[in-house]
């Protein structure tokens, strides 16, 4: 692969095609892969259990299910939704046990010949662990494909897409991640959620987040850990765009380099979105406010409040800012003519009552972040998050 660093900046739609795009037959095989381990948990995994255990559903997630998968990437995460767990606490407390039994019957499996397959299961690190990782094999697939199976209690049941879940499972999820102390620990409830923010996005803006993935693995593998989360820099560039751009067409370069931006500015990010929680309910919109409240960067998953999937870890944002600003000055940010490409122009949010989106914001101590050629704060001072927006359902 031609490394990024020498692409110029005209040339990146074509490195993002040639090389993180994946090819037809890559998708197919990871499909496949994907519905013989699906078949696996809902028909044969749990059927000789001592008590009745109901799959609900087996939801692809990651970025095979969000639809930002590199090229080469073969792995998926598969979350099963199980009877038995019917509380967030159940899925923290029991979840070790139906962990141990899909492993069993993996190796199970894999002894009979039952599938045309061979498991390799990985050893478990945790006295708790939320995940059981494995590698599939298969004649039918040219590689391993490797698993994360998650269990989790069906918070949201039956959910419709493009409405707005009860807000009184939000209120659940606070009280139970304030009394076990586990903010975050849940998202995997609401992968359903993640994926519907991000798959039906803008296919160039899917382009982006590749770009801006492998931009980060590239990071990864020069500084090794601490680094934020990979999905904080999805986020920051889904905020990016809509801020900045909304068109389904745009310069991938200016996308780029305005993530960047962001990456340099850590320290005063504060980013959340209304999608499918807001400030209408009195202790979604309490503990909003504690959490907009904490040290920056703050970047809300826009499925689980309780996720501050930019926080925790100022060091690895640190090393990652003085990366970006490095990088600036590449050939991947220049002209033909050698100028810089830019950046866009991250404005203040829109104060719009009847608005039928939803609203990304950015709060900077409280100003606004505005970017352009490089970061400036905008005088606008806000006090508080705007708390009127309580939409019922939102058509995404």
């Amino acid at each position: 692969m031609t490394d990024l660093r020498y692409i110029q900046a005209r040339y990146l739609d074509k490195f993002i095609e040639d090389y993180l795009l994946p090819d037809t037959c890559f998708r197919k095989q990871v499909k496949l892969a994907i519905k013989i381990m699906g078949d696996f948990l809902k028909e044969r995994c749990f059927r000789d259990t001592h008590h009745p255990v109901r799959v609900s559903k087996v939801v692809k997630g990651g970025s095979s299910g969000k639809g930002t998968a590199l090229r080469g990437r073969s792995d998926a995460d598969l979350v099963v939704f199980l009877s038995p767990l019917k509380s967030f606490q159940d899925q923290l407390n029991i979840r070790r046990e139906y962990i141990e039994e899909i492993r069993k019957q993996l190796q199970a499996c894999q002894r009979e010949k039952i599938f045309d397959v061979e498991f390799e299961v990985h050893s478990q690190k945790w006295d708790n662990p939320r995940v059981l990782s494995f590698v599939l094999y298969s004649p039918q697939l040219h590689e391993g494909v490797e698993f994360d199976v998650l269990p989790a209690f069906d918070a949201l049941g039956q959910w419709t897409e493009g409405c707005r879940p009860d807000p009184q499972i939000y209120v659940k999820l606070i009280q139970e991640c304030i009394y076990l102390q586990k903010e975050g620990e849940f998202s995997t409830c609401f992968t359903e959620l993640q994926r519907a923010f991000l798959r039906p996005r803008a296919t160039k803006l899917k382009s982006l987040i590749r770009l801006v993935k492998h931009w980060y693995q590239m990071c990864k593998d020069k500084l090794g850990k601490p680094l934020p989360q990979k999905y904080a820099l999805e986020l920051l560039t889904v905020y990016a765009w809509e801020e900045g751009c909304m068109e389904t067409e745009f310069i991938t370069a200016q996308g780029f380099q305005t993530v960047l931006e962001l990456v340099m500015n850590y320290k005063q990010l504060c980013i959340y979105w209304t999608k499918y929680y807001d400030f209408g309910t009195p202790d979604i919109r309490e503990y909003l406010k504690k959490q907009l409240r904490k040290p920056r960067p703050v970047i809300l998953d826009p499925a689980d409040p309780t996720g501050n999937v930019g926080g925790g870890d100022p060091e690895g944002w640190r090393r990652l800012a003085q990366e970006a600003a490095a990088w600036l000055s590449y050939p991947c940010f220049k002209k033909w003519d050698g100028s810089p490409v830019g950046s866009w122009n991250i404005l203040p949010q829109r104060d719009d009552e009847d608005s039928e989106t939803y609203a990304p914001r950015m709060y900077l101590n409280d100003a606004y972040f505005r970017t352009s050629q490089g970061p400036d704060i905008s005088p606008q001072v806000v006090s508080s998050p705007r708390e009127e927006e309580n939409w019922s359902c939102t058509i995404f």
